[in-house]
């Protein structure tokens, strides 16, 4: 179901992904994948929050092993407690970036 809000400009926006799967990783523990999307009306994805929670191997930053979002205004890329800002291309490169790095940490954790 998609939710209308509006950004702080005015535009009105709508979230368009909101999903959260409880994972395994190899060893057996568990985590978490969580992917928010929202669009302006014309299909543009204007915010966005990726993250891996993994508490076993990141007690900081709410868990989030790995994590991309622009919610300050910038993107920024979350790893381990340490937040930095990154270059951006497109969200369906991040996407894929965020995705190969989870998949390396449920294969490696």
């Amino acid at each position: 179901m998609a939710v209308r809000g509006k950004e702080r400009g005015g535009s009105a926006f709508i979230k368009t992904e909101d999903v959260e799967y409880h994972l395994r990783c190899a060893s057996g523990a568990k985590a978490i994948y969580r992917e928010e999307v929202w669009e302006d009306e014309a299909g543009n994805v204007v915010k966005y929050n990726l993250a891996f929670i993994h508490f076993g191997i990141c007690p900081q930053d709410h868990g989030r092993a790995v994590g991309y979002d622009n919610a300050h205004g910038r993107h920024e890329r979350h790893f381990m407690g340490e937040v930095r800002e990154v270059e951006f291309v497109s969200y369906e490169a991040t996407l894929r970036r965020f995705q190969a790095e989870v998949r390396r940490y449920r294969e490696t954790t």
